[in-house]
């Protein structure tokens, strides 16, 4: 017998819905706003971009999984003040390569090389990053940093645990909209959007300052990351015959989104384990998550203007600071920790060290060495019986 659906039981799946389609705003805010504030980019072509990916994902599928800037590729060209036409030419040979490995099944292979151990001390140091970053930005403000974040935290014990994201994000505006503090982000509506076409110069040096140092992050956490991560959350979507979250399709969405709206000023776009985690958490369960989020993006992007660009500017850096600690505490985590195998624990934590004190590349490679080594050790212990 059905139990009979309550407006309770509605209020909170939609809710969740809602939640979960802002929940990724602490890894997406500070980058965009960023990356307009700073070096005075295009806000409506960053917004469509997002939009549109956004929409695209939703429809292709048919769950939350998350729309983010390539975090090395945007921070870089943030603090080092790069041009325009770096950032187009990097989000250009990005699409590029990702259907080049996604069509050629350099991916798929890539994928069955990594064990679970690998892909969750990747995780786990993309994760603690995550965590240190929001860190530094609660100290903005700490008293509504940390009011944020245990509100948040504690969130999953409330009657209507999916309501408090919103919350925390409307009292953190009210907060600043009423201190004497200067906003964070000081947005200008000013910018125009204009097209253009990276010179030879910008190309060169995007391949070598971003497209190189993103490129083992993108495969590593926005494809095979979240693909794993993904088969987990939905495990109801994955048949023999209907891989919907594989490496190859997470690379192919990728790939085609980079390439066709980086030329009209996105920036370089993935999905994200770190997303889909903080996404899920939330509440978001279907397709409605992302069609939200599409659409937010679209709309901000039609009507940009002083308006927006000054409630923008009302958002707390705290608040997004928290809402990345949020991010990173529920990608980190690992339910391996308690009942995995003492040599799988060694591979997520030298992993992960490695991934940390390194880069996500040399960590990438110390864990598949290790895999193959106890492979090799489980061959010769099986001959010599």
């Amino acid at each position: 017998m059905r139990c009979k659906t309550t407006p309770f039981d509605t209020l909170n799946k939609y809710s969740g819905e809602f939640s979960g389609a802002f929940a990724d705003l602490g890894t997406f805010l500070p980058l965009v706003l960023g990356l307009i504030a700073l070096n005075h980019f295009s806000p409506q072509g960053i917004f469509t971009g997002f939009g549109l990916f956004a929409l695209f994902t939703a429809s292709y599928y048919r769950r939350p999984i998350p729309v983010q800037p390539m975090k090395v590729i945007a921070a870089l060209v943030i603090a080092q003040g790069l041009t325009p036409g770096m950032l187009q030419a990097s989000g250009i040979m990005m699409g590029v390569i990702l259907l080049l490995l996604a069509y050629s099944g350099a991916i798929s292979w890539m994928a069955k090389q990594l064990s679970p151990a690998v892909s969750i001390g990747i995780q786990l140091a993309i994760g603690i990053q995550l965590i240190w970053m929001g860190g530094q930005m609660i100290t903005d403000s700490w008293f509504i940093g940390l009011f944020a974040f245990l509100a948040l935290l504690l969130s999953r014990y409330l009657p209507l645990p999916f309501l408090a994201m919103p919350l925390v994000l409307a009292l953190g505006m009210i907060w600043q909209f009423t201190s004497d503090i200067a906003p964070s982000f000081a947005i200008s509506a000013q910018n125009q959007w204009q097209l253009s076409w990276p010179t030879f110069n910008e190309w060169s040096s995007a391949a070598v300052l971003l497209v190189l140092p993103q490129l083992a992050l993108t495969l590593t956490n926005a494809v095979i990351a979240t693909s794993a991560m993904a088969k987990d959350k939905f495990p109801e979507d994955n048949s023999q015959f209907n891989d919907r979250f594989s490496p190859k399709r997470l690379a192919t969405s990728s790939g085609w989104a980079n390439l066709l709206l980086a030329p009209i000023g996105a920036t370089a776009m993935c999905h994200g384990a770190g997303g889909l985690a903080v996404q899920h958490h939330f509440g978001a369960r279907t397709w409605l998550a992302p069609v939200i989020f599409g659409a937010s993006c679209l709309l901000i992007a039609a009507f940009w203007g002083e308006a927006i660009a000054r409630l923008l500017s009302l958002i707390p850096l705290a608040v997004l600071g928290s809402l990345l600690a949020i991010a990173g505490t529920q990608l980190a985590w690992s339910k391996r920790f308690i009942d995995g195998k003492p040599f799988c624990i060694v591979v997520i934590l030298s992993t992960a060290a490695i991934c940390l004190l390194v880069n996500t590349a040399a960590g990438l490679a110390v864990g598949v060495i290790l895999e193959m080594g106890r492979r090799q050790w489980r061959i010769i212990a099986d001959l010599t019986r």
